[in-house]
């Protein structure tokens, strides 16, 4: 199942004057300018993983729902086979696969993530960001440098992160090869609702 860009930014748009939300609320809750946010919802950006959850727990909609237009059907059990999964190709170098895109009512979001290992980030600060919640990083091949705030760790196959995603993070491969992780976000709102 693939989507573009320009389909993703009408569907932020439409639902932003569905739900009668100003661009400034929008952009301040994605943690963007509002030029910034402008340019995301006439998809002339692409949009970071971030940017897409806020936008979707701010409409109060499935992520999914918000990349291809349909929303998750299945309310019992969902099997995603190796190699596939809803595509996310956000951030250069990160490609996120949903492994319950399908699944209605989630309280998680799990991917199968592939960070490709780029020389030049190795020399310079790691590029975080932040959202609700709490997530979850296994790592199943290669090295990852993981930043949390002003903390770095090397993680390593079969090693886990566990912590509050609403403060700075963020990781790149390193070791001179990509790194694979399982991502689950999670978000007690979810739950609530």
């Amino acid at each position: 199942m693939e989507y573009s860009i320009e389909q993703v930014a009408q569907r932020i748009k439409g639902m932003r004057d569905i739900l009668n939300i100003s661009v400034e609320e929008m952009a301040e809750c994605t943690g963007l300018s509002v030029e910034e946010y402008i340019d995301c919802e006439n998809g002339k950006n692409d949009y970071s993983f971030t940017f897409l959850y806020k936008c979707a727990e701010r409409f109060g909609i499935d992520l999914a729902e918000l990349l291809t237009g349909e929303m998750p059907k299945l309310s019992h059990y969902t099997i995603v086979r190796k190699g596939h999964g809803l595509p996310v190709k956000r951030r250069s170098g990160l490609v996120y696969n949903h492994l319950a895109y399908l699944f209605k009512d989630k309280i998680a979001e799990p991917f199968l993530v592939r960070c490709e290992y780029h020389e030049s980030e190795q020399y310079k600060d790691i590029e975080t960001s932040t959202h609700e919640g709490q997530e979850m990083d296994f790592i199943l091949e290669g090295q990852l440098k993981f930043r949390f705030e002003d903390h770095i760790e090397i993680l390593n196959e079969g090693d886990c992160v566990y912590y509050d995603s609403s403060h700075e993070h963020g990781m790149i491969a390193m070791g001179g090869e990509s790194c694979v992780f399982i991502a689950v976000v999670m978000d007690d709102k979810r739950k609530q609702q």
